[in-house]
């Protein structure tokens, strides 16, 4: 479940970075019943997912219709797909708890289904778990508009070009990628942003049966979820946001508060390596270790069956080891093994990054991840507004400033319509619980009180831990959510869960 969530919450560094009191409602009040005429049996699919799944869960998929274009209800409809858990032990059933675990372009499906391994059993045997894949996403009208090699010339190509030659061929690369999802699409890019999910979100809210809706949106599923809040404020019972997303920061803004998040988790990664010198190979000055390895990959990169391990993959298994402490060590190890020449610890943290398979296909998770973040950005910098932040952020933020300035190229030259995400309060939402964690690297912890102080309705839950995201990582983060979703009961104000 952890590598899902890193997975589908690595896509906002890479929006950025490779292209880069009482709650309202009447608690006890019988629910709705789920209508089991939408559902079928799907349990191979299930394991297709998840092979080890539990024999005590009964899983059912269906299709629910949506307008393509929520601005005319009457017209063109598309599919989104939904899958529906249900543990057999379910009982004094309160409805549905829909999941979102990021991205944007990660998979709902598929997290519920993990979330099945590690979600709570007493919320388990409250709530059917129900996830969905977004619009353009993965089973639902999915949208694909990059070739395989162009993503692989993306992710491998330098992090952090100086040269005016260098800087061109990625502006380049990033043209063609943009040129070729308009040319697809054209103005049918801005019917795949986040107001649009979020209106499919309480369509599927009606097709479960549910009065009313519990929520738990992790990373991008925070700025979808605080979408619909603000959408559909009376419509929610309980919503979860951890890993919060502010959507009143510019792009400009958002990208260098990551650039801030990514330095902070390197130094932390540093700390604990230079303290477990027996698990960390790159022991005493790891970031010394790490610039060589990058150094190498730009001189002379090790090669893996005719697979170069260029800067670019260097960077993203960087990148990707920084959204879980799980995975400090695996970092440690591939850095000291590509310095020896080989690149397969390298290929295998930026692939699970990437979502790459070992034959060099690709799912669809890049290509929505551009469309949307596009989509939902109506003032991108300029090109030269880019090249001059990558100068300015490479002094601030000597590892990641460069790249995150250079990610935002993918927005700068697109050519699609754009739909931007409300910034406004949430009035008549019951209270909103928005989950941070201090060494969160990729949704800053700052993030978590901007998002829960401009829906008015928000409060904060803090993990002082590492990695992105929280529930259900740590048992006092879960037992304070728990609470939350089973029986509405708030968070206390400033509530904190040690590391």
């Amino acid at each position: 479940m952890r590598r899902l969530i890193v997975l589908a919450a690595a896509a906002v560094m890479s929006a950025a970075c490779f292209l880069p009191g009482g709650l309202g409602g009447d608690e006890g009040a019988a629910p709705a019943a789920s209508p089991e005429g939408i559902w079928e049996p799907c349990t191979d699919e299930a394991r297709r997912i998840y092979p080890n799944v539990s024999r005590s869960i009964q899983f059912h998929c269906a299709n629910v219709d949506v307008p393509k274009d929520w601005a005319k209800p009457d017209g063109e409809k598309i599919k989104v797909s939904l899958l529906r858990a249900r543990i057999g032990s379910q009982r004094d059933r309160i409805g549905s708890l829909l999941v979102n675990p990021g991205g944007p372009g990660g998979s709902g499906v598929d997290t519920a289904v993990y979330l099945t391994a590690s979600m709570p059993v007493e919320v388990l045997r409250r709530f059917d778990l129900v996830g969905f894949d977004p619009r353009g996403v993965g089973r639902s009208t999915p949208v694909k508009c990059i070739s395989d090699a162009d993503l692989d010339a993306s992710f491998g190509s330098e992090p952090d070009p100086v040269s005016p030659a260098s800087f061109d061929t990625v502006v380049g690369l990033t043209e063609k990628i943009d040129a070729g999802c308009k040319a697809k699409y054209g103005d049918d890019l801005k019917l795949f942003g986040t107001v649009q999910a979020a209106k499919d979100m309480d369509a599927i809210r009606q097709a479960v049966g549910d009065d009313k809706l519990t929520y738990l949106g992790y990373s991008y599923g925070t700025l979808l979820g605080a979408t619909y809040a603000q959408l559909f404020p009376k419509n929610i019972r309980a919503m979860v946001l951890d890993g919060a997303v502010d959507p009143t920061l510019s792009s400009v803004a958002a990208s260098e508060s990551q650039a801030k998040g990514f330095e902070r988790a390197y130094a932390n990664f540093a700390d604990w390596c230079k303290n477990h010198t027996s698990r960390c190979p790159i022991a005493p000055d790891p970031v010394a270790r790490i610039n060589e390895a990058l150094d190498e990959a730009r001189r002379n990169p090790a090669e893996q069956r005719g697979r170069e391990a260029t800067a670019g993959w260097v960077f993203y298994a960087l990148v990707s080891s920084l959204y879980s402490q799980d995975r400090w060590p695996d970092l440690a190890d591939a850095m000291d093994s590509v310095l020896d020449g080989d690149p397969s610890g390298v290929f295998e943290l930026a692939d699970a990054y990437a979502d790459r398979t070992p034959g060099g296909s690709y799912t669809n998770l890049f290509d929505a991840n551009a469309i949307v973040n596009c989509t939902d950005d109506g003032h991108p910098p300029t090109k030269d507004q880019v090249r001059q932040l990558q100068s300015q952020w490479r002094t601030k933020y000597p590892t990641f400033g460069a790249p995150l300035a250079i990610g935002a190229l993918t927005c700068s030259l697109w050519d699609g319509p754009h739909d931007p995400v409300p910034t406004g309060k949430a009035e008549g939402a019951p209270p909103i619980v928005v989950v941070g964690t201090k060494g969160d690297p990729a949704t800053p912890y700052e993030q978590t009180p901007a998002l829960a102080g401009m829906l008015g309705v928000g409060r904060v839950l803090t993990w002082e831990g590492e990695g992105h995201t929280a529930y259900p990582e740590t048992p006092c983060i879960s037992t304070a959510v728990n609470a939350y979703l089973i029986d509405l009961k708030v968070p206390a104000e400033g509530k904190t869960c040690p590391a």
